[in-house]
């Protein structure tokens, strides 16, 4: 039995993660509290939601996959009150790109630098990867917190099922 790469794995990890933003989002009972700012709150689940799709539209569909793309990182921050369907249709722009993106990463790509400076400085692309999807993990728990503040639900959603990850075998 042949081991799985590491671009298998982050495949799956990230559409686990995006699948669980997914349903964080359709957990909120309206568009409004998507955008619900609480005192203390920088980032509202929408906002949350453009940036998290954004950087993996860019890095893993464009820089990895070759997808056009071109990212407006201003508009993920500054954009406010769009429609819950407009946000998932974002999550599900970022899906098709990881989908499409991280089955062409070979180990040569994965052990390569990676295309684009990322602030200041060169990273090798299997270590970035593997840094998107810590920012996603980060941010779908961010969101997870967010819905439930702003709503007083104690509802889970269950975001990061190990079962959704590509090794998950029945016991």
């Amino acid at each position: 039995m042949t081991t799985p790469s590491i671009a298998t794995h982050l495949h799956a990890i990230l559409l686990r993660d995006l699948r669980g933003l997914r349903r964080e989002v359709e957990a909120y009972p309206d568009d409004d509290a998507v955008w619900a700012q609480p005192p203390g709150v920088s980032n509202s689940c929408g906002t949350l939601v453009l940036h998290v799709a954004g950087n993996l539209r860019l890095y893993a569909g464009h820089v990895i996959g070759g997808i056009t793309y071109e990212r407006d990182r201003p508009r993920e921050f500054a954009a406010r009150g769009l429609p819950r369907a407009q946000l998932l249709r974002e999550l599900d722009a970022a899906m098709d790109a990881v989908d499409r993106a991280l089955p062409q990463a070979t180990d040569a790509v994965l052990a390569s630098e990676f295309p684009l400076p990322i602030g200041a400085v060169r990273v090798n692309t299997q270590e970035f990867l593997m840094h998107c999807a810590a920012h996603l993990a980060y941010h779908l728990g961010q969101v997870n917190y967010h819905r439930r503040m702003t709503t007083g639900s104690t509802v889970t959603v269950d975001t990061m099922a190990p079962a959704e990850l590509s090794s998950a075998r029945p016991q």
